[in-house]
């Protein structure tokens, strides 16, 4: 028997689809996208089936530390959406969890981390080092302690006691564990990676945010023929170049691996994975749908 993946949705972050979802040349090929920002959600993943229960990211903070220091608008219902909330809603306790993989050390990945007091800690060694030592562009993407205001002490989630000496680093392409891999896709930051699950339904791909949202791979025919994109590039980058070969790369291992990018690719802001997980919880009193089993 394969991993099974259950989607994890830890609040609501509004963003602004020609800043964030889509390169701004995409303007005049998509049509109807609103001006104003869009609420997307901010997916964890949980994996179970193996020896060990394993976590992708932990999602984001509470809505008083995101409005203030992140993305105004944003909101996460104490005792619904925070990681700890959510485990409980599948009947797991943050200490249950053996290892939290990080797809990158961004604010809506890494809070509450604390809680997770006997997990090994895993991300990219090249994100771990521009997390410590970033240009001010990002201070606050990794809440470095000089954004702090109002008297507020800042420390990063991953730099907190007794959970920054936790941390292992990873580089290339390479097993977690049996049915558990990770590969660079950098671009959105300098270090994203990519877990990939084992299932009987084949891999699924934890991609965070180096496909931003599902749109980033359907490319308008007009576009195509106007602007020879082979992708809808996405509008949050740190590396253009390397965010565009990502996506590209990510497709093609979802080609050769003979499924669907857009079943088998976990976007951490999907929201049409989220209108599935609505949609199904309410024909299923109330559960969180199951990945990876076969059809």
């Amino acid at each position: 028997m394969g991993f099974i993946i259950r989607p994890l949705n830890t609040g609501f972050i509004p963003t602004k689809p020609l800043e964030y979802h889509f390169h701004f040349s995409c303007k005049p090929f998509l049509k109807g996208l609103p001006e104003e920002a869009v609420p997307l959600p901010d997916f964890t993943f949980l994996i179970e089936g193996g020896e060990q229960l394993i976590l992708v990211d932990t999602g984001m903070a509470w809505t008083e530390r995101a409005n203030k220091y992140h993305h105004k608008g944003s909101w996460q219902t104490q005792g619904v959406d925070d990681i700890e909330s959510k485990l409980a809603q599948v009947g797991y306790k943050p200490s249950d969890v053996d290892m939290v993989i990080f797809t990158h050390l961004h604010w809506d990945h890494v809070f509450y981390i604390e809680k997770f007091t006997k997990a090994r800690f895993i991300c990219n060694k090249t994100e771990w080092e521009y997390a410590h030592n970033p240009v001010p562009l990002h201070y606050k993407s990794y809440e470095r302690s000089i954004i702090a205001k109002d008297g507020d002490e800042i420390v990063a989630p991953f730099d907190q006691p007794d959970v920054k000496e936790r941390f292992e680093t990873v580089e290339g392409e390479c097993k977690i564990l049996p049915g558990i891999s990770v590969f660079e896709s950098f671009g959105h930051c300098p270090g994203h990676m990519t877990v990939v699950v084992e299932t009987e339904n084949g891999p699924y791909y934890c991609v965070g945010d180096s496909v931003f949202v599902m749109g980033n791979i359907d490319v308008p025919q007009e576009m195509a023929d106007a602007l020879h994109y082979d992708i809808c590039p996405p509008g949050r980058f740190v590396d253009i170049v390397a965010s565009w070969n990502t996506i590209r790369d990510t497709v093609r291992r979802c080609e050769e691996a003979g499924v669907d990018p857009h079943a088998h690719l976990l976007l951490a802001h999907d929201k049409g994975l989220l209108d599935y997980c609505e949609s199904y919880a309410q024909w299923n009193e109330g559960r969180l749908p199951v990945l990876g089993l076969k059809e």
